[in-house]
């Protein structure tokens, strides 16, 4: 396979905000592309090639219906993300349970600054 051909995958299809967008919105309803394409500034044929690209990760599907291609959003590569990210929610969880205790004890870093400087 060329590296023209090659699929792209989730982390690649939701790097950009447009077609994390695009997500949103099928994730709402089923939509051709002429209803995408007005919720953003940019030509039908740049989210054509966003759809593709959302297309080769299988995050979205088109079915042909008259003469249209309606879109839908299909979630399950997701699962994929949320597995990578759940790894370092432990590193978040730990931040929170830090920040958490500093605010409950009262203790908010300044009394290190306070007693050094009353040291001098």
């Amino acid at each position: 396979m060329s590296s023209s051909a090659q699929k792209h995958d989730v982390f690649q299809a939701i790097a950009d905000p447009t077609r994390r967008e695009v997500l949103r919105l099928l994730a709402e309803k089923e939509r051709p592309i002429s209803e995408i394409s007005a919720h953003f500034p940019i030509s039908r044929t740049a989210i054509s090639k966003h759809l593709h690209i959302l297309s080769e990760a299988e995050l979205v599907s088109g079915k042909k219906v008259g003469r249209e291609k309606i879109y839908h959003l299909q979630p399950e590569p997701l699962a994929k993300l949320k597995q990578w990210l759940s790894f370092y929610e432990q590193f978040w969880n730990n931040k929170l349970l830090k920040l958490k205790h500093i605010v409950e004890d009262g203790d908010d870093g300044l009394n290190i600054v306070e007693k050094d400087e009353k040291s001098k």
